[in-house]
């Protein structure tokens, strides 16, 4: 893996690609982990806490609330084919174009991967944009695409 000083605006330009790196470690998505979700936010819309009902809905099965798939994102971090080094901290910064795209059931497992998209010089650091696609394993649609923006600094 190559390793990048998180300052090296060229260094890390030369990382961009058009192409995802590699799949991330694999979670399951628990109808529990849902219910928490679900208890935590107090969204208990029936599509993801009653079993029963959802099978004659439209997925045939309770789903994820799309927010906790992207919550989920730390623990399935995509694999980049670049280590930066050399920073103290790093913040989330935003996310830009977050569209939903495909359901994610319950019992199912998720995976992520990313593609470095932009490398920004900031007033702070840097600022790197990376596009993460989070999708079922086995499935063949992202079930969500984002821009993540994090700014590195010293």
């Amino acid at each position: 893996m190559t390793e990048v000083a998180y300052d090296d605006l060229k260094g890390l330009r030369a990382c961009i690609s058009n192409d995802f790196g590699p799949w991330g470690e694999s979670l399951a998505v628990s109808q529990k982990l849902i219910d928490t979700f679900a208890e935590l936010t107090t969204d208990k819309q029936w599509i993801h806490i009653d079993s029963e009902r959802a099978e004659s809905g439209p997925f045939g099965n309770t789903i994820a609330h799309g927010f906790l798939v992207l919550s989920l994102m730390p623990a399935v971090r995509p694999v980049t084919t670049y280590q930066l080094v050399g920073w103290g901290s790093a913040a989330n910064y935003g996310i830009r174009a977050l569209r939903f795209l495909q359901p994610v059931l319950s019992g199912s497992s998720i995976h992520a991967r990313s593609r470095l998209l932009a490398v920004e010089q900031h007033r702070r650091g840097t600022l790197i944009t990376q596009e993460v696609a989070i999708q079922g394993v086995g499935s063949d649609k992202p079930s969500l695409v984002f821009e993540l923006q994090l700014l590195y600094m010293a």
